[in-house]
């Protein structure tokens, strides 16, 4: 198996993935997603962050996206030294988690990261096997945000993780949703998520990454792509046998 393991078994995606089923809430306040490729995210790195002693272990570093609203999370499992917290972004809220466990060679790695949002208390439940694969956010409880699903990979020393914030239109359906990623540049595989304007459930699809260009999975029944321009996903089209519509994002970790 390669060093990246994208988080969870690849679930079937049905051939209406933008449309999304659920109970109706108050629709979500989501990041605006830039209009221009001159767009650059300056906190961002261009290197990995993972130190290569921890590429086949539980140590290292995981970053994440979140649908529920919009926002990204990276975990810091002892990469460094012994610290584990994890650093979340929020429709624009900066949190840092600690975690209740400490690291112990050779085991699965569980654990509670614990702070406070606007006063109030944050809990988001992560685990991952002695090798690194699988990570998972098996529970959350994240203020304002009641609905909310996280994705999750790994980055190693030699594969950089960059995580995307955006939005998509199904202009059959004239209804609109938030569309977040996570690529793999070692493994040019990307994952997302998205969720319907107003839903409470998130669709999962993914898809590959070559030079500039994003392409969906065979099977996942959606056609189309999109640009990589600089920090920008630009020109996104989708495609299934009933709908479709566009996307575009922009890299926020």
């Amino acid at each position: 198996m390669k060093k990246i393991l994208l988080s969870s078994v690849l679930l079937p995606v049905i051939a209406a993935f933008f449309l999304l089923n659920g109970c109706k809430k108050k629709e979500e306040n989501k990041p605006a997603t830039p209009t221009t490729p001159t767009y650059t995210c300056a906190s961002c790195t261009t290197t990995p962050e993972a130190k290569a002693a921890n590429d086949n272990t539980s140590k290292g570093i995981y970053k994440g996206i979140i649908i529920g609203s919009s926002g990204t999370i990276k975990f810091d499992l002892a990469n460094n030294d012994s610290t584990i917290k994890a650093y979340m972004t929020i429709d624009g809220t900066e949190v840092t988690l600690t975690a209740t466990v400490k690291w112990v060679s050779g085991a699965s790695y569980v654990s509670d990261f614990t702070g406070t949002m606007g006063g109030s208390p944050v809990t988001i439940t992560f685990s991952v096997n002695p090798d690194g694969t699988n990570p998972t956010v098996t529970a959350s409880n994240i203020p304002g945000h009641p609905n909310a699903t996280l994705e999750i990979a790994k980055e190693t020393s030699t594969g950089l993780l960059k995580c995307y914030e955006g939005t998509y239109t199904n202009a059959t359906k004239g209804t609109t949703g938030t569309f977040n990623l996570v690529l793999s540049t070692s493994l040019k595989k990307w994952q997302a998520r998205s969720r319907e304007d107003g839903q409470t459930e998130a669709g999962k699809v993914t898809g590959t990454f070559d030079s500039d260009k994003f392409t969906f999975d065979p099977g996942t029944g959606i056609t189309g792509g999109s640009t990589l321009s600089g920090d920008n996903i630009v020109d996104g089209t989708w495609k299934t046998d009933k709908e479709n519509g566009t996307w575009t994002g922009h890299r926020t970790l």
